[in-house]
């Protein structure tokens, strides 16, 4: 090895220990690599982890209790719908406790369902409200117990508030759910009085501190709203903390994000009306619209509906309410980002094969059996390229040794040698080109879509968006410690470095020694770097890469010219 070749391999090691030990900071911050572990491995067996932290206003024991006690504290009308579980709080005319009946906090049996929205008081307090300005008007006091005639809101009955202020107003609150996540709110002023009043609906909904879901360069969490036609992912928690975002519209909508939960303000989307951003005391934050005030005369009665979101963020759901339900660009909610057209056809293809097999690891298998076969034509016209590659690196060695002390005229001849064979050394890059998008919209897919959350495989994959948690660092688990997070590689990620490692050798060998060395390590760098992302994407890429084998042992059976060609 010349002093060259020396300079290159340390090169190559030092870039490969920033890979491997640096990697983890940069991804944090620009790309998540995957959901907390929906299990952990003891004594080989999958166990449910309890409770994880990339779940909003996750409980404690604890916390269940004083939640309990608070809610019991004051009167309230019940929810119950196939979707939603909870309860309006009378005291205010508060939204403000709400479970989702469809998701659990863990993959475990007994698993609680996620709670979204809790009374104030209670630990991760998180609550909506509806009411007027007092500019001129009288309404009732946060702090007004409501009266109703119901005990139940469900789809189909819808329950009514009533209030008066003793100045001759009186206030009602309508409020009808549908049977997935949307909450209707007529808000009406009766003016008995002898004066005109003027008359402003507002909104708000409240949250005690900042998403447990962290935001990041590719996933936005925390304020968003989508107004004057465009989705804002602009704000954050920070932002607010240092002075109210604040916009005017017509039509759009407000609220805050998690990575897979939304509460949204929807006023009404022929109106104008002025939206906020806000912080409060004790690290609270708040979402608010308000409408411009009307007068009403005496004897005069004055109505605004709104709506209000808080759920999941179902995809279907959301484009429901976008196209059918008038709530303009709903589904920005899911933050896709730059490859939204290429991350939607995959996500619905996705999807519909997951309806049609049941499992979502099948469902990435045969979504890349599908991509590989629209490629394959061209994917075939790679392999072809790096046969003849293969096929002409003893005349390429030859050259190199010939023309070894005239580094120019090597590579005049070697250009000349690619002419003359009909190769072009750099066809066997689009294939990987146009798999960038595609492997990019995967893991978008994986980390933003609900849909894939908690989603099993086979055996101890219980949770495709998560990463592998079997490794051989712990004997799979049978010796009762927790790999460092670097180490902790999994089995499917040793799977897919030896999947790399045979669709290396289908490349041409490089004739430079060091290069060599270089491609015989880049498959393991490769595994460690990807060892934290998600199954799912592990599955997907040991599917390419076998079906990427399977298509060269193709082409050598149909052009056994090739391999003699290769092999001499």
């Amino acid at each position: 090895m010349n002093n060259n070749d020396r300079q290159n391999f340390v090169l190559f090691a030092v870039v490969a220990a920033l890979i491997l030990f640096g990697w983890p900071l940069i991804q944090g911050k620009f790309f998540p690599t995957a959901n907390p572990p929906a299990t952990t491995i003891v004594n080989g067996k999958s166990q449910p982890v309890a409770k994880p932290n990339a779940d909003p206003t996750a409980d404690s024991p604890a916390a269940v209790r004083d939640r309990r006690t608070v809610i019991a504290e004051t009167p309230r009308i019940r929810i119950d719908t196939p979707t939603l579980q909870g309860s309006i709080n009378l005291k205010g005319a508060r939204i403000d406790d709400l479970v989702l009946a469809d998701y659990k906090e863990t993959i475990a049996k007994n698993s609680p369902p996620i709670r979204l929205l809790s009374p104030a008081g209670a630990p991760d307090a998180y609550f909506a409200g509806f009411g007027w300005r007092t500019d001129g008007l009288a309404p009732p006091a946060p702090d007004t117990v409501w009266t109703t005639s119901s005990s139940v809101l469900s789809p189909g009955h819808p329950v009514a508030l009533e209030a008066a202020n003793g100045a001759g107003q009186r206030f009602r609150i309508e409020i009808a759910v549908d049977d997935g996540y949307m909450f209707t709110v007529k808000q009406t002023v009766f003016n008995a009085g002898s004066s005109p009043v003027p008359v402003a609906p507002y909104g708000f909904v409240n949250r005690a501190g900042v998403s447990k879901d962290p935001g990041s360069w590719t996933i936005h969490t925390g304020p968003m709203s989508v107004h004057n036609g465009g989705a804002d992912y602009g704000v954050k928690f920070k932002d607010v903390d240092d002075a109210p975002e604040k916009f005017s519209t017509t039509g759009g909508w407000l609220g805050f994000t998690d990575k897979y939960w939304l509460t949204a303000l929807v006023p009404d989307q022929g109106a104008a009306f002025d939206g906020q951003f806000r912080s409060g005391d004790q690290s609270s934050y708040q979402a608010d619209y308000t409408y411009q005030p009307k007068q009403v005369a005496p004897g005069q009665q004055f109505s605004q509906t709104s709506r209000f979101f808080a759920g999941a963020k179902e995809v279907k759901l959301l484009q429901h309410y976008e196209n059918d339900g008038g709530v303009a660009k709903l589904d920005k909610a899911i933050d896709w980002g730059w490859f939204e057209i290429v991350e939607k056809p995959i996500f619905t293809y996705l999807d519909w094969l997951f309806r049609m097999v049941g499992n979502f690891g099948v469902a990435i298998i045969l979504l890349t059996v599908t991509i590989r076969g629209l490629m394959f034509p061209i994917a075939q016209r790679q392999f072809a390229s790096m046969a003849k590659m293969r096929a002409i690196q003893p005349k390429m060695k030859a050259l190199q040794e010939r023309y070894k002390d005239d580094k120019v005229k090597q590579q005049q001849e070697v250009m000349a040698l690619y002419k003359t064979e009909k190769v072009n050394p750099v066809a066997g890059c689009l294939p990987t080109l146009l798999q960038i998008p595609i492997f990019y919209a995967l893991y978008k897919v994986l980390m933003l879509t609900i849909e894939m959350r908690h989603q099993p495989f086979v055996a101890w994959i219980k949770d495709l968006s998560a990463p592998d948690p079997l490794t051989p660092v712990n004997l799979f688990g049978m010796l009762h410690f927790v790999p460092p997070h670097f180490i902790a590689i999994g089995v499917v990620p040793i799977l897919l470095g030896i999947s790399m490692y045979f669709q290396f050798k289908l490349n041409p060998a490089p004739m430079d020694a060091t290069q060599k060395q270089i491609f015989a390590l880049m498959p393991w760098v490769l595994m460690f770097v990807m060892a934290p992302f998600a199954v799912g994407l592990q599955v997907y890429w040991i599917t390419s890469n076998c079906l990427a084998i399977l298509q060269q042992r193709i082409l050598y059976a149909r052009h056994p010219d090739l391999k003699t060609a290769a092999v001499k």
